[in-house]
């Protein structure tokens, strides 16, 4: 075989292969922040979980027991229960449905599943204590 053509076959193939990798990471749904692939897991009968959630002041610039710094902008619930991080979506009255986590475990106020931070109450427009609508993300 001449040197040039196995030259030409080899660059060739890492083409090929650079090709192949770079597609199956542009079509991994694992690649993204955003919440661009995840969608809701519905309840059976393709409803809703209702629970009451409300605003408690959070202490910014610290980190949560999940490891999340609280930042005026951190939008997540806090649950005595669900795992750290685990994706959920909420929505309350006519809010569109907002994609968030669980950023920190530990009681919640009694009567209470949820407690969100104020930044999330504010997207949802919660004031006070409130009955809010949930899933799981997928």
């Amino acid at each position: 075989m001449n040197p040039a053509l196995a030259q030409r076959e080899v660059a060739l193939a890492g083409v090929a292969l650079l090709a192949a990798v770079l597609a199956l990471a542009i079509t991994s749904p694992r690649g993204t922040n955003s919440g661009g692939h995840l969608t809701p897991v519905f309840v059976p009968g393709g409803g809703w979980y209702t629970a009451l959630a409300g605003a408690q002041p959070v202490r910014y610039g610290t980190k949560t027991n999940c490891g999340v710094l609280l930042r005026p902008t951190t939008r997540g619930v806090i649950d005595s229960v669900l795992p750290c991080n685990i994706r959920l979506f909420v929505s309350f009255g006519h809010s569109p449905r907002i994609l968030t986590q669980v950023v920190a475990r530990r009681p919640v106020v009694p009567g209470r599943r949820f407690d969100v931070t104020p930044a999330l109450a504010e997207d949802l427009g919660i004031q006070g204590i409130q009955r809010i609508n949930w899933v799981y993300a997928r």
